[in-house]
């Protein structure tokens, strides 16, 4: 079933079976954000997470039936507006599709989603030297939230400020 309005592009909802072809997204994901090192996800991880537990949503682009990108995605819940909203984690087209109108077509997607579903908001981060995502967002319409630091606890800090509750 088509899903968007570009011939060439189909839009769907990932299954169990596109783990595999999920996380190899994720390491070219990590690749572009020079980040391959701290991948750790597996095959395995991705099943049980997005497809078991139900953590996170996928959807798929595919051009001709050729997979060329993902979007990963996942509720959170704003107090102040007294209702869930979208966060995106991921999008990531192949780099020989960019600039063919993909990545608008997944976010147009994606904000169709939010919005039948009765969410305010769809946020991201972007990592700052990423220009051309900067300006493809902003182009959108989207803006940055420059009062905002995101802050993050990970490994021996997340452990240890777990560990304080028991002490």
């Amino acid at each position: 079933m088509k899903l968007s309005k570009h011939t060439e592009l189909t839009i769907r909802f990932a299954n169990k079976n596109d783990a595999a072809l999920i996380l190899s997204f994720i390491k070219k994901l990590a690749v572009y954000e020079r980040m391959e090192d701290e991948v750790i996800a597996t095959v395995n991880s991705i099943e049980e997470s997005i497809f078991h537990n139900k953590d996170a949503e996928v959807i798929i682009a595919e051009e001709h039936d050729q997979p060329i990108g993902f979007a990963l995605f996942f509720k959170t819940y704003s107090t102040f507006l007294g209702k869930a909203n979208y966060y995106l984690e991921d999008l990531y087209i192949n780099e020989d599709k960019r600039g063919l109108g993909y990545g608008k077509q997944m976010l147009s997607f994606l904000a169709d989603i939010a919005y039948k579903r009765n969410a305010s908001r769809l946020e991201w981060v972007c990592l700052d030297w990423n220009k051309p995502s900067i300006k493809f967002y902003k182009n959108l319409g989207a803006t940055p939230l420059e009062d905002w630091t995101t802050y993050r606890l990970s490994g021996d800090a997340l452990r240890a400020l777990a560990d304080h509750q028991k002490s």
